[in-house]
């Protein structure tokens, strides 16, 4: 138990809600359709669960034997990456890659297996969104596409987190294919997205000495990159409001315009670190959660966590306004 507990650590278990929060409204999606079925909901969850944690291990795995890890070294002290001390668990000798190897297998065996138990209910589909995520995943940094590495990373993680999720787990779910939760796994993804991506254009001139490929330095101009950040952000929103508009989502959903606010500061944040203007780096209460601030702000990375935070909380609040909203629906029978 206690060397499990350990890789689940190494596997950036933090990172979870990114994929429990879309996947428990897809289930809350799928439970208004007849053949909903509560326990393959609850396997399919712990099999994505598994596959999260998984696939973070494998890009450790991939970066560390790709050299990642000594170009990080090299980047300057203000930057994030450096500090985020990847493979920390390979580099100070607590663990070895082969032990690495081992664990990602037994995560993406539990997930396989559940996988294997839903296809036989819900049957082929499964198999094939299975099998695409598998191979996005894998491709996020392992071999032959890479596609980390040439600056395509940040819309992998936007597909896998959002729509194909989605569309997975509430399959898994129900067995029917919902539109619904397609577009609104879009969404969702386009705020996965943005998580990564506002990252990505804060830390785009060390990524640069790096020579780090990220999607903000695809982009190449601050207008492109600003424009994507607009796209990211608002993008999810339009959908909730063309969706209502048309009769497609309850008007309940409207509740998220309440997030507004945060997905503005977020493009007005980027539009001033890409003009080198000064911002007031103080927390507001509709940023959300902010952790304990004053210590990031004694650590130096106060700049940097006032800008991710409110992404982080931008699609966790979008995802849980949305999951109450249908759980009322389904109570109520609306």
């Amino acid at each position: 138990m206690k060397k499990i507990r350990f890789w689940i650590k190494c596997a950036r278990s933090i990172s979870l809600p990114q994929s429990i929060l879309p996947a428990l409204l897809a289930i809350s999606m799928g439970a208004m359709h007849d053949g909903f079925c509560w326990w393959l909901s609850l396997l399919a969850l712990i099999g994505i669960m598994a596959a999260h944690l998984g696939m973070n291990l494998a890009d450790d795995y991939f970066d560390y034997k790709g050299g990642v890890v000594e170009k990080m070294s090299a980047l300057d002290g203000n930057s994030i990456r450096m500090r985020m001390e990847k493979c920390w668990y390979l580099v100070q000798g607590k663990a070895t890659v082969v032990e690495l190897r081992n664990a990602i297998i037994w995560f993406l065996a539990v997930a396989s297996l559940c996988g294997l138990v839903i296809m036989y209910f819900r049957g082929w589909p499964i198999l094939l969104l299975t099998l695409l995520g598998a191979f996005l995943g894998i491709s996020y940094s392992g071999y032959p596409l890479r596609l980390s590495f040439h600056g395509y990373g940040e819309l992998v993680i936007g597909m896998l987190f959002g729509p194909l999720l989605m569309i997975g787990m509430q399959y898994a779910a129900c067995g029917t294919l919902d539109w619904n939760v397609c577009l609104i796994g879009v969404a969702v993804g386009l705020l996965v997205t943005n998580i990564v991506y506002t990252h990505s254009v804060i830390d785009r001139d060390n990524d640069a000495k790096a020579g780090k490929m990220t999607f903000a330095r695809v982009l190449g101009s601050d207008k492109r990159i600003l424009s994507a950040s607009v796209c990211f952000a608002l993008l999810p929103f339009i959908i909730v409001y063309v969706g209502v508009a048309c009769g497609i989502f309850h008007y309940g959903y409207l509740f998220v315009s309440v997030l507004l606010p945060m997905a503005v500061f977020i493009i007005g944040s980027l539009r001033k670190s890409l003009s080198g203007e000064e911002e007031d780096i103080n927390p507001k209460w509709w940023m959300g959660p902010m952790g304990d601030f004053e210590s990031y702000r004694k650590a130096g990375i106060d700049w940097f966590l006032i800008r991710w935070l409110p992404a982080r909380n931008l699609v966790t609040f979008f995802c849980l306004i949305l999951l109450v909203v249908n759980i009322i629906l389904v109570i109520t029978g609306c």
